[in-house]
């Protein structure tokens, strides 16, 4: 009798920036630390209170400018924090228009 192999569910994030739901590891994780500060958290196993934001610019800026990632890590973000998130998302590449058959 040949065994049934378990398919491993994709754990699901939503981005604070455009709302999307995808996969963990597309996303970009924020984190509040115990000590209350803000970074991002590369290796996505950083302690404390978490966000994700999609790969894109425009997610970083609709998230830092509507306070979007302030509120769901429950602090209010400084000016110096904000404009150090704001540089690293400006380092990601921008998403190009999708092409549209007319």
């Amino acid at each position: 009798m040949p065994s049934a192999m378990k398919v491993r569910r994709v754990p699901q994030r939503t981005c604070v920036g455009c709302r999307t739901t995808g996969g963990k590891r597309d996303l970009i994780r924020v984190v509040r630390t115990p000590e209350g500060h803000v970074e991002v958290d590369t290796s996505s196993k950083a302690n404390g209170r978490g966000a994700y934001v999609c790969a894109r610019q425009s997610c970083w800026e609709e998230a830092l400018t509507k306070d979007r990632l302030a509120r769901a890590l429950r602090i209010s973000i400084s000016a110096d924090v904000r404009d150090r998130l704001r540089s690293f998302g400006e380092q990601l590449e921008p998403v190009a228009a999708e092409n549209v058959n007319v």
